[in-house]
């Protein structure tokens, strides 16, 4: 090879390279630029997976026994760790309506037992909400807290074939309380409470 080439050749790689060179830089800032919109794009679907979800509490109570068994699943569901992560709509039965299963992601259901069954006020919040959401729900993540005279098994039986209905999926055992609730009891319901929503959080339910 003529020395000549070799001086041409050697001009055209060393052209070369001072155009690598120039691009380098640029090269260096579009991986920045990738780095930074992953990074985003990871931010993006941490948020979205920590969306506010909607935990709805339906119950009825005559005594009193099975409001404290309520208030005691609300505490639960609004740990302070969970702070706008899950909102909490803690309803009678006579005050919930088709809106409120609308509207929730997840819905915690509580009673008395009477006669061996559910309480009537209950039953008619079934009553006046089941054909309204018919077809408009996903199933729904749900879990029961009775407070019996009995055993509380045909409160039980009873709102799992409804529940089955509209559908409902139960995620977590029953709390069953006889009698009037002791710190046991309550504790148990906070709990509860607190599976439901952490559940939800998590996007285990």
């Amino acid at each position: 090879v003529s020395a000549a080439f070799r001086l041409r050749f050697g001009d055209v790689t060393a052209k070369f390279g001072n155009v690598f060179a120039a691009f380098r830089p640029l090269r260096r800032a579009a991986c920045e630029h990738t780095r930074r919109d992953r990074a985003i794009a990871a931010d993006r679907r941490a948020a979205g997976s920590r969306m506010t979800k909607h935990l709805l509490i339906v119950f009825h109570s005559k005594t009193g026994r099975t409001a404290r068994l309520a208030d005691a699943v609300l505490a639960g569901a609004r740990h302070s760790e969970l702070a706008g992560a899950i909102e909490v709509r803690c309803l009678t039965a006579a005050e919930a309506t088709p809106a409120d299963l609308l509207w929730a992601n997840a819905i915690l259901i509580g009673t008395p037992e009477n006669f061996g069954y559910m309480s009537g006020a209950l039953k008619d919040f079934f009553d006046r909400t089941f054909y309204e959401v018919e077809g408009r729900i996903a199933p729904l993540p749900y879990a029961m807290f009775i407070c019996a005279g009995n055993d509380g098994s045909g409160a039980l039986r009873a709102i799992r074939r409804i529940a089955n209905g509209y559908p409902f999926r139960e995620v977590q055992p029953p709390v069953l309380v006889h009698g009037e609730p002791a710190a046991d009891d309550l504790a148990r319901c906070n709990e509860l409470g607190a599976a439901l929503a952490y559940g939800l959080d998590a996007g285990v339910f």
